[in-house]
């Protein structure tokens, strides 16, 4: 057995395919991995794949975890699981990206920069739009999510790219 995550909740198995050399399919790695906690202590991050580009390409066979990526990959695409432990908040922030966030476990507040908030429960999904946001968990239990983020061009308001502000300190770090 794997340890827990640093957030308390179990790790996270990981089952990647590809090809052999008859073209059929095959396992070509499994793995259980516990997430591990960002320095900004407000949630425990892990990567578990990447692309270089979008759309992806199949034939190369590079683990996807071995990218470097931050919190998006420039024209690629990053799949994590986030850990958002109880009472914390991350900042706000923006990327370029479509964001597809599948809460797995627990729920967690949405809040845009308008000071509007919803809460997303246990298999609800938010579909987040290059928008200025954070989350935040106000139970006494930590949130999971996994985060699908593909590269998109930046919004553009009046005809002008909103710009992003990734935070610093939620980066490749815990990855």
């Amino acid at each position: 057995m794997t340890d827990l995550s640093d957030s308390g909740l179990p790790p996270v198995q990981r089952v990647v395919t590809g090809h052999d050399a008859d073209g059929r399919a095959i396992f070509k790695s499994e793995d259980v991995t516990p997430t591990k906690m960002i320095p900004s202590g407000d949630a425990s991050f892990l990567l578990i794949w990447t692309t270089e580009t979008v759309p992806a390409d199949n034939n190369d066979e590079t683990d996807g975890r071995a990218r470097d990526a931050g919190l998006t990959l420039n024209k690629g695409s990053v799949i994590r699981i986030v850990d958002m432990l109880p009472g914390k908040q991350s900042p706000m922030h923006r990327t370029n990206s479509i964001d597809y966030g599948i809460v797995m476990a627990g729920e967690v507040e949405l809040e845009l920069d308008d000071g509007r908030v919803t809460t997303v429960r246990e298999g609800g999904i938010i579909i987040q739009r290059g928008t200025n946001h954070l989350w935040r968990n106000v139970t006494d239990k930590p949130c999971r999510i996994a985060f699908i983020l593909i590269e998109a061009p930046a919004y553009l308001h009046d005809g002008q790219p909103l710009a992003e502000d990734k935070p610093e300190n939620q980066t490749q770090a815990a990855q």
